[in-house]
């Protein structure tokens, strides 16, 4: 599998949003990433669904979204009718998980369960059967702009021996402090899927740092 990469827009330029799409559709970036952040579940806000909404006008990627707030169940249809074709929830803030990962999938999206940098990974194993993707948070959520916490290594591949001695097609993704010195070993360790904020929107030519991501 080649490596996907999802740019995440909590980085863009919000007064240019269009321009940075635009440039994003020009790119050999494979999906486009949208955190939604509630002030709750996380301490800070981020944008919500009518931001959603125009991206998905805006570009026709796949649009990852991951939801950083609580109760996220009353918004799941929401984030659907507003383009979302991935949909990621915490596991922490999920009290009945398997029922919120099947509902997900019943809407037509791919499912993803992200873990805090605290939640082992061996917490998935009766959910791995029922989800399409693991989000690995590499920094503490709520903020870009943090150092990467180099222990996201161990979690990557403890999760891609779980993965593979199941037998599940699962996409392994990494969000937090991604960039062109750690991607090599995010890679090495089992990740497939790559979010990334601001070593791509930062850089002086984004579209070449999408590709260098790539590999």
């Amino acid at each position: 599998m080649s490596i996907i990469i999802s740019p995440s827009i909590l980085s863009a330029d919000f007064g240019n949003l269009a321009k940075d799409i635009e440039m994003l559709n020009e790119s050999e970036a494979d999906w486009i990433h949208c955190d939604i952040m509630d002030g709750v579940f996380v301490p800070n806000l981020s944008f919500g669904l009518p931001v959603v909404k125009k991206v998905r006008e805006l570009t026709k990627k796949p649009l990852d979204v991951h939801l950083m707030i609580i109760e996220p169940d009353k918004y799941l249809k929401s984030f659907r009718e507003a383009g979302a074709d991935i949909l990621t929830v915490q596991y922490e803030a999920c009290n009945h998980l398997n029922r919120t990962v099947a509902a997900i999938r019943d809407l037509g999206m791919k499912a993803g369960v992200a873990l805090n940098p605290h939640t082992p990974v061996a917490l998935l194993k009766n959910t791995l059967p029922f989800i399409d993707m693991v989000l690995i948070m590499s920094v503490n959520p709520g903020f870009g702009g943090q150092s990467f916490i180099a222990d996201s290594l161990g979690k990557v591949a403890e999760l891609g021996t779980m993965i593979d001695k199941g037998g599940y097609d699962i996409i392994i993704e990494v969000d937090g402090g991604v960039n062109l010195d750690n991607v090599k070993l995010l890679t090495d360790a089992g990740a497939n899927a790559l979010v990334a904020g601001n070593s791509v929107f930062n850089s002086d030519n984004p579209r070449k740092t999408i590709k260098m991501l790539k590999g």
